[in-house]
């Protein structure tokens, strides 16, 4: 069995909220929310604990990753490469409230572009207390007196998205490209979000020193898991080294200035007893217990109907070994991060 080994506590300190003084409350009791349908189900599942989900995650839990979607409202980019329904912030509250989450992060997802007016308006109903939120823009165009009001709101990053659009750039791109996101996030103390292939994370080694910034990797990296082939019958270890990029990954995490989300698995692995995923997140916590946090990517935008709580469960059964490791994963290392 692996040993985790997790330092002391971290403060949180609570953002001003003036700004927003007078706003709505979001309330987390909105009711019973539809039961997600289609299961991730991994068989290597202990027996089910007594007590639900929601009342044995860490108080204050953040889910450090999802959407909230409205095309009605807010019309989606003439070139998404992809049309959700609508999911709505009282969709988003109740399902939280469901496993147990107190805080999100709210996620531009690539459908509305640079456009955050749908995050913005989530953001300015939740109150900074609660809420924080990771833009797209345009570093060309966008006013640094825009970015101060959007801190304001409880905003605390920019998503440089690879992977959802089949983007492919190489090394010197991925540079310049970064590096022009972190001269104008950091004066604000902002990070950087990627959702970029495992098997570019060498070059990300190489240009993340130059950045300045805290850099989080979404959904365990980015590992390419589709074309393993697993036996059901079989009992197969998995070694996630053998993964190109995974070694740097590690170094990344290592480093200090990057994180890495556990979240996402039905987008990366075929495995329904989930042995590659389980393999790379008790590799990650083993060597970076303080670099990794939990994301629920509700409301799985390309995935609809896919019932995260199986995941949610694993996530809280590998932190088991070591006292306050759930607590990390679940609530100090993303108030770390973003707060």
């Amino acid at each position: 069995m692996a040993i985790f080994s997790v330092s002391g506590l971290l403060t949180f300190v609570k953002p001003k909220t003036s700004f927003l003084e007078g706003l709505p409350r979001v309330s987390f009791s909105f009711g019973t929310h539809k039961e997600e349908p289609r299961d991730y189900v991994y068989e290597t599942q202990k027996a089910a604990p007594t007590l639900p989900l929601k009342h044995r995650l860490p108080p204050r839990s953040w889910d450090s990753h999802m959407h909230v979607v409205e095309p009605q409202r807010y019309p989606i980019a003439a070139d998404a490469v992809y049309q959700p329904p609508s999911h709505t912030l009282k969709d988003a509250m109740a399902f939280e409230s469901s496993i147990g989450v107190e805080n999100i992060v709210l996620v531009q997802p690539s459908i509305y572009g640079t456009d955050n007016s749908c995050l913005l308006e989530a953001l300015k109903k939740m109150g900074p207390s609660r809420g924080r939120g990771i833009v797209v823009i345009n570093p060309e165009t966008v006013e640094p007196s825009t970015l101060a009001v959007w801190h304001t709101l409880g905003v605390r990053g920019v998503r440089v998205n690879l992977k959802s659009v089949g983007i492919v750039m190489n090394e010197h791109e991925l540079e310049e490209t970064l590096l022009r996101h972190a001269e104008i996030v950091r004066p604000l103390g902002w990070i950087i979000q990627l959702w970029v292939p495992l098997h570019m994370l060498p070059m990300l080694e190489r240009i993340v020193p130059r950045l300045g910034v805290k850099i989080c990797i979404d959904h365990f990296g980015g590992p390419e898991l589709s074309s393993i082939t697993w036996k059901d019958d079989v009992d197969l270890s998995f070694d996630p080294y053998s993964l190109p990029g995974f070694s740097s990954l590690v170094s990344l995490l290592r480093a200090g200035k990057t994180y890495v989300k556990i979240s996402a698995p039905y987008r990366l692995s075929k495995d329904k007893q989930m042995r590659d995923i389980q393999a790379i997140a008790l590799e990650l916590l083993r060597v970076a217990p303080r670099r990794v946090i939990y994301a629920s990517d509700w409301p799985h935008t390309r995935f609809d109907g896919m019932n995260i709580r199986p995941f949610t469960e694993s996530c809280l059964r590998w932190c088991s070994s070591q006292p306050g490791l759930a607590e990390r994963v679940f609530r100090l290392n993303t108030e770390e991060l973003l707060c």
